[in-house]
């Protein structure tokens, strides 16, 4: 059994795109995954599947989604290694980085460099980014709302889809991903 994280893009927020928790496990649990859990109400998921793949288990999910609610949404996701790795990949660690306005951008493909080449990060401060192989880790001192170093680094600029979640919640699905291996 392979345990995966699953990362829905733009749902239950300001009252669009309503996923239940409850309807998330159990879209996932009639895919065949087991061991279910959910986190927080904006889609994420930690779950075991003993043959698939991201790629298939996201489009599996998305199709699932739109069939039981009508709508679209991306999903992306990630084996629980991979999200370990990211946590460990810190490029922030050692810094006074408040958790809640840290992000990691999860991106469906490679982080490509050339799409981030034009951005001065001292044109930023005390923003600041860096780039994983598909992640990207976000430090917005004033918060999300007003980081201008957030609205540079978009899905049309970065060329892929991107759902991004708080240092926090990733720690913690990474936590719930490894209690799931265990």
């Amino acid at each position: 059994m392979t345990t995966f994280v699953a990362l829905l893009r733009g749902i239950n927020v300001g009252g669009k795109k309503r996923v239940p928790m409850q309807t998330l496990r159990d879209l996932l649990t009639g895919m065949g995954c087991g061991s279910v859990r959910t986190h927080l109400n904006s889609g994420n998921a930690v779950f075991t599947h003993p043959d698939a793949g991201e790629e298939e288990l996201a489009a599996g999910l998305e199709r699932a989604i739109d069939r039981e609610l009508g709508l679209s949404v991306a999903c992306l996701v990630r084996e629980a290694g991979e999200v370990r790795r990211i946590v460990d990949a810190d490029p922030f660690a050692g810094q006074e980085v408040d958790p809640a306005r840290f992000l990691v951008l999860f991106l469906s493909g490679p982080a490509d460099p050339a799409t981030v080449a034009d951005l001065d990060p001292a044109a930023y401060a005390p923003e600041g980014f860096a780039l994983g192989e598909r992640a990207v880790y976000l430090h917005c001192a004033a918060g999300i709302r007003d980081s201008k170093l957030a609205k540079q680094l978009t899905e049309r600029r970065l060329g892929t889809t991107v759902t991004g979640r708080n240092w926090n919640t990733v720690t913690r699905l990474a936590d719930m991903a490894e209690d799931a291996t265990a």
